[in-house]
C-alpha cells in the first residue's frame, strides 16, 4: 500500500530507517527515532508481545494489531506486517504497518475485487491496444465460448483478432477511438437444436471502457458483460407474458385479438390451440357473471404447427358440439383449468367424436390443457392446447404460465367485446336518426351513401337530410358534428331535428344556419356544466335550398366543404361559396351564395371523410371527385358506387356520407300567375282565374277548395296588408297556391267566436289545405297552402 508506513530495524532491535509516512503517521520525525529500540514506541501492555519480538523469536514473518504511542503522547492502533530481509550488514526487519481503519478498507477493496473477478456473474476481460485477450475471468470465459488456455491473469499465447467475438471485438474498438465508456444490449439467439422450452435466447449487457496509466496513456480496454437471462420457467413465465402483452390487444378487433392469443401460444408452448367463445361474446351481448354450465360455443380461432389444418379440428365459425362431461364442459362449469398430462381414453370427451379423437391419436396428441377464458368476472369461453410434435407433457409450469397469458387476452378479448357493443349502439342510433328512405320531389332526383368507419374512433356524427319547402323548392342538407361514438350520432339527432324544424319556418341558408350555430354554442355549454372540464361540441354543415321553378341554387355553408356540381356541358364546378365558420364558434356571420342550374346537373353536398383520405392529399381528394362526376347524365346510383370506389379506402377512418342530386325544372306551363288590385272587388277575379286554370289542368276535382283558399287569402292580403299583391298556382305533386303582399306581417289562426263577423279565414284553410304557412321575402312575405292530389296527377 502506498499509505503505509515503512521502518528498517536490525537483529539488535534498533530502528535504521524511518520513511516520511512513518513520521506522519506516529509523529515522530526521523532524527528522533534512528537508533532507538523499536519497542520504546510501543506501549507497556504491548511490549512483552511486539511484533518485532515474536517475529524473532518463530524467525520468520508476523502479521497483526499492536498499540504505539504516538509523539503527542496518545495511543494509535496499528496494523503491523513484520518480514525478514538479508542485507550486507546482516539480517534486518522490514516492518511495514498502518491505521487499523486502513487497512480493513483495504482488506475489503482486495474482498471486493476478488468477488468481482472470480465470484460474481459479471465476465471480465483486458485487452491490450491490438485488441489481443490479455486476462480473462471465467465467467467470460464460459459466457463467449473461449478457449479454457485464455483464461487468468497470464496468458501465454494471447488470441488471435479474429478468436475475439465480434461484439467484443467492436465495443472495444468503439472504446478504444472514443475513449468514452460504451454500453450496448445485445440479443444472442439460442443456439440451433435446443428445444423449445429454453428458446429464448441471452439477453446481455456489455460496455467497453479504456485502461489509462498514471499519465493518461491508453494502456488497452476493460470489456465486462452481465447476462440478464436466467435458465428458470419464472424468468420463461415473465418473457412470455411480456411477449403477450405487446402482441396481444394491439387493436379493438374481436376476430384479431383471438388470432394473436393463438400465435402467442402456437408453437412456443403448444402444437396446436383452439379457441372457443360464446355466442354471446362474438354478438358483443351482456355476459353473466362466474361459471358457466350451458350455452353455444363457437369456434373464433385456432392455430397449428402444420400448414394444413388437421381433419379433426372444428373449423372457425362453425359450432363446437362440447359434451357435458369433456374437459372444456367441465373447465366452464368450474371456472378452473383442466390438466391432463397424458392422454388415455378418458379424453374420448375431448371432441365429443370417436372418429376425430383417433384422427388426433393418429396425429401423435398425447397430452392437452384446457383454460376458461375469464374477465372481469365472466366466463367467454375456453382455450384448448394440444402437443404432438414437443415429446413433453403439459405441467403445472406449462399451466401457470398459459393461465397468465389466456388471462391478459381475456382482459382484451372482452375490451373488444365492449367496444364493438359501443360501436353497434352508437351505429344502430346513427342510422335510426338518419332518414330511413329520401321523400320522393319534383325538384330533384336524388341518391346517397352513409358509411360508417370500423375503425377504433367509432362511429361518427355525419348526417343528411333533402327536405320538401314551400313553393316546390327542396332543401339539401349534409352536416358532420365534431368527435365519435354515441355522444356525436346523440348530437348528430338534436341537429338535425333543428335543421328540420328551421327549415319549415322557410329560412334563408345564411339565417338558418345561424339559428343552429346558436343551438349548438348552447348544447357546448349544457356539456360543459354536466362535466368537470370544458367539452367539445362543434359541428359543419352545407345547407342549399334549390328552386326548380327559378332553377336557381341557394348555398351557405359552415366550414363545410364547398359543393361540386357537374355541369351537363361544363367541367365539374367547386363553386366559391363563403366558407362561414364551423358551428359552435357563436357571433360570426354566414353568408350565401345563389347559382343558376340548367335542367340535369348534378349536385353533390358530402363530408370531408369522403375527400380527407389519411393515404393522399385533400387536393388529389378533389380532383377525385370532379372525375368521378365527369358523367352526370349516368344514373346517380352508378355514380354514387363510383365515388365510393375512386374516392375511398378499403377501411376508412372517418364517417363518410354524401348526397347527390339531380335537378329538374319544373315547366313553364306549370306554373300560373297574376297580379291582383288592393280591390275587394278583385277577389271575384282571382277565383275566376284559378278555377280556369284548373280546368286547363285537368284539376276540377279541387276546383271548390282552392276557390275557397284563393278567395281567404286574396281577401286577407287586401283586407289586412295593402300594397301589391300577387297570386300563384303551381302544379306539382301538390296543388300550391301561393299570396304574396309586401306586409312583414304574419296572420295567426284562431277559433273566431259565435257573435264574431271574421276571423274563420284561415282556419278554413287548414281544414282544406294539406298544410299551409307564411315564408317571408326581401319584398314582404307570400302565404302559401298545398293541398293533395289524385293519385296519378301530379308531376
Amino acid at each position: 500500500m502506498t499509505t503505509a508506513a515503512v521502518a528498517l530495524v536490525d537483529v539488535h532491535g534498533l530502528i535504521r530507517y524511518w520513511s516520511r509516512r512513518a513520521e506522519d503517521l506516529l509523529g515522530y520525525p526521523a532524527s528522533s527515532v534512528l537508533g532507538r529500540p523499536v519497542v520504546s514506541l510501543l506501549t507497556s501492555k504491548d511490549a512483552p508481545t511486539s511484533a518485532l519480538a515474536a517475529a524473532q523469536q518463530v524467525g520468520e514473518g508476523w502479521e497483526g494489531p499492536v498499540t504505539a504511542r504516538h509523539g503527542a503522547g496518545h495511543p494509535v492502533e496499528l496494523a503491523v506486517r513484520v518480514s525478514p530481509l538479508q542485507a550486507e550488514e546482516g539480517p534486518v526487519w522490514l516492518v511495514v504497518a498502518c491505521e487499523v481503519s486502513d487497512s480493513r478498507r483495504w482488506e475489503l477493496d482486495q474482498a471486493v475485487v476478488r468477488g468481482l473477478l472470480e465470484e460474481s456473474p459479471i465476465g471480465i476481460a483486458v485487452l491490450d491496444s491490438e485488441l489481443h485477450f490479455q486476462w480473462v475471468n471465467p465467467v467470460l470465459v464460459a459466457m463467449e465460448g473461449l478457449p479454457a488456455h485464455v483464461e487468468g491473469p497470464c496468458v501465454a499465447e494471447p488470441l488471435e483478432p479474429g478468436r475475439v467475438p465480434s461484439a467484443v471485438d467492436w465495443q472495444a474498438r468503439q472504446a478504444l477511438i472514443s475513449g468514452r465508456v460504451t454500453p450496448a444490449v445485445e440479443h444472442v439467439p439460442p443456439p440451433q437444436g435446443m428445444s423449445r422450452r429454453n428458446a429464448l435466447g441471452h439477453l446481455r449487457l456489455r460496455s467497453s471502457f479504456p485502461l489509462r496509466d498514471i499519465d493518461g496513456r491508453t494502456l488497452g480496454v476493460c470489456h465486462t458483460a452481465v447476462d440478464f437471462t436466467a435458465h428458470d420457467r419464472a424468468r420463461e413465465r415473465l418473457a412470455r407474458v411480456n411477449e403477450a402483452a405487446q402482441r396481444i390487444g394491439t387493436t379493438l378487433d374481436l376476430d384479431r385479438t383471438v388470432q394473436e392469443l393463438a400465435e402467442v401460444l402456437v408453437p412456443q408452448l403448444a402444437d396446436f390451440v383452439a379457441i372457443d367463445l360464446f355466442h354471446g361474446v362474438l354478438a358483443a351481448g351482456d355476459l353473466t357473471p362466474g361459471p358457466v354450465t350451458d350455452g353455444a360455443l363457437q369456434r373464433a380461432a385456432h392455430l397449428s404447427i402444420r400448414e394444413e389444418v388437421p381433419e379433426a379440428i372444428v373449423p372457425i365459425g362453425e359450432p363446437t358440439g362440447y359434451p357435458s362431461r369433456s374437459p372444456q364442459r367441465r373447465c366452464l362449469a368450474t371456472g378452473r383449468p383442466i390438466l391432463d398430462p397424458v392422454l388415455d381414453s378418458t379424453t374420448w370427451w375431448l371432441t365429443g367424436d370417436p372418429l376425430r379423437l383417433s384422427k388426433l391419436v393418429g396425429l401423435g396428441v398425447h397430452t392437452h390443457l384446457v383454460v376458461p377464458l375469464r374477465a372481469r368476472g365472466a366466463t367467454m369461453g375456453v382455450v384448448t392446447l394440444l402437443r404432438w410434435e414437443n415429446p413433453s407433457p403439459f405441467d403445472e409450469d406449462d399451466l401457470l404460465l398459459v393461465e397468465e397469458l389466456v388471462a391478459r387476452a381475456a382482459v382484451c378479448v372482452d375490451n373488444a367485446r365492449r367496444f364493438i357493443r359501443e360501436h353497434n349502439a352508437a351505429l344502430t342510433l346513427q342510422t335510426s336518426l338518419l332518414p330511413p328512405r329520401l321523400p320522393q320531389h319534383c325538384a330533384v332526383e336524388v341518391a346517397y351513401r352513409y358509411l360508417p368507419t370500423d375503425a377504433e374512433a367509432g362511429v361518427g356524427g355525419d348526417w343528411f337530410d333533402v327536405i320538401p319547402l314551400s313553393g316546390a323548392r327542396v332543401a339539401l342538407v349534409v352536416g358532420d358534428v365534431v368527435g365519435h361514438g354515441i355522444h356525436a350520432a346523440a348530437s348528430m339527432g338534436r341537429l338535425r331535428a333543428s335543421v328540420q324544424t328551421l327549415a319549415d319556418l322557410d329560412l334563408p341558408p345564411d339565417e338558418l344556419l345561424a339559428h343552429v350555430d346558436d343551438l349548438v354554442v348552447r348544447l357546448a355549454d349544457e356539456a360543459e356544466a354536466a362535466s368537470d372540464g370544458p367539452v367539445v361540441v362543434g359541428a359543419t354543415c352545407v345547407y342549399a335550398v334549390y328552386d326548380p321553378i327559378s332553377r336557381k341554387l341557394s348555398v351557405a355553408r359552415a366550414g363545410h366543404p364547398t359543393p361540386a356540381i357537374a355541369h351537363l356541358s361544363e367541367p365539374v364546378e367547386l363553386p366559391d361559396i363563403p366558407a362561414g365558420p364551423p358551428l359552435g364558434l357563436g357571433g360570426l356571420p354566414f353568408e350565401s351564395a345563389e347559382i343558376e342550374l340548367e335542367e340535369g346537373s348534378v349536385v353533390a353536398l358530402y363530408t370531408d371523410g369522403l375527400i380527407e383520405a389519411s393515404d393522399r392529399d385533400v387536393d388529389i381528394g378533389f380532383e377525385r371527385l370532379c372525375f368521378a362526376l365527369a358523367h352526370p347524365d349516368r344514373p346517380l346510383e352508378e355514380i354514387c358506387d363510383t365515388m365510393v370506389r375512386i374516392l375511398l379506402p378499403e377501411h376508412p377512418h372517418d364517417d363518410v356520407a354524401f348526397l347527390i342530386a339531380r335537378t329538374r325544372a319544373l315547366a313553364p306551363e306549370r306554373v300560373a300567375s297574376w297580379d291582383v288590385p288592393a280591390d275587394p272587388r278583385a277577389v271575384h277575379e282571382a277565383r275566376d282565374n284559378a278555377d280556369r286554370q284548373l280546368t286547363a289542368w285537368g284539376l276540377q276535382d279541387v276546383a271548390f277548395t282552392t276557390e275557397l283558399i284563393v278567395s281567404e287569402l286574396v281577401t286577407n292580403a287586401i283586407t289586412h296588408a295593402g300594397g301589391p299583391i300577387g297570386l300563384r298556382l303551381i302544379h306539382e305533386r301538390t296543388l300550391i297556391c301561393e299570396v304574396s303582399d309586401a306586409s312583414n306581417t304574419s296572420p295567426h289562426m284562431r277559433r273566431a267566436r259565435s257573435t264574431d263577423e271574421g276571423g274563420r279565414g284561415l282556419f278554413l284553410v287548414a281544414q282544406v289545405a294539406l298544410r299551409w304557412g307564411t315564408r317571408y321575402t326581401a319584398t314582404g312575405k307570400t302565404i302559401w297552402a298545398e293541398q293533395q292530389l289524385p293519385p296519378n296527377v301530379g308531376c
